[in-house]
């Protein structure tokens, strides 16, 4: 068999020559055995009709066997120059011939050194790409991380737009005066839960008197 490899044949066929021969030889060789065990089975049958025959079963294989190996030898001899004459000429593209597929190259030619800058500055691209990506997924979280604040700072200013209604309808201007007011609200809410705590343990003592 043929060592050429024949890619482009390969490229164009969607199968190596190589393989074709060798499904072909399969094929025939195949074909051979079967033709001598038939070849075989129509003289075991001849000899059924001779009385007296000394030639046994036994005897009939062994020459069966050996025109086999002689037809054999013969049929690769004639198979190798068919299989040369293929190649050659049926399955072989001509080197002056281009693939549509390949026209592109030629209209289009690298040399190997361009092919491999392309690579690289692919490459390059590729990772400028998960990089921006990446510093895109940053900022998405940071964004989404400033909206949060916002909302948190938008309570915060409800609550002191609340906090200065109060004041103001307690004749209160500035929010350092506010802040005043909320410090002696808060100490004097804090005197009046420790008196009904106080009075709370008093009632808790005079039930327990009685």
């Amino acid at each position: 068999m043929s060592v050429n490899p024949m890619a482009y044949e390969a490229q164009f066929f969607g199968f190596t020559p190589q393989t074709c021969m060798l499904r072909v030889y399969i094929a025939f060789q195949d074909y051979l055995f079967e033709m001598m065990l038939v070849v075989e089975s129509v003289i075991l049958k001849k000899l059924d009709g001779f009385p007296g025959c000394k030639i046994s079963p036994c005897q009939i294989r062994k020459s069966t066997e050996k025109f086999l190996l002689f037809m054999k030898e013969h049929f690769d001899k004639l198979f190798s120059k068919m299989e040369e004459v293929l190649l050659q000429l049926v399955l072989n593209i001509p080197e002056n011939v281009l693939l549509p597929e390949d026209k592109v190259h030629e209209q289009y030619p690298y040399t190997k050194e361009q092919f491999q800058a392309l690579q690289d500055e692919i490459q390059q691209l590729q990772q400028q790409y998960r990089a921006e990506a990446s510093a895109g997924q940053a900022l998405q979280a940071e964004l989404e991380e400033q909206k949060a604040v916002r909302a948190e700072l938008e309570k915060i200013l409800q609550w002191f737009d609340g906090l200065d209604n109060i004041c103001r309808e307690h004749g209160i201007s500035n929010f350092k005066e506010s802040f005043a007011f909320l410090t002696h609200n808060s100490k004097k809410l804090q005197d009046v839960l420790k008196d009904v705590e106080k009075k709370s343990k008093k009632i808790k003592k005079h039930d327990q008197l009685l």
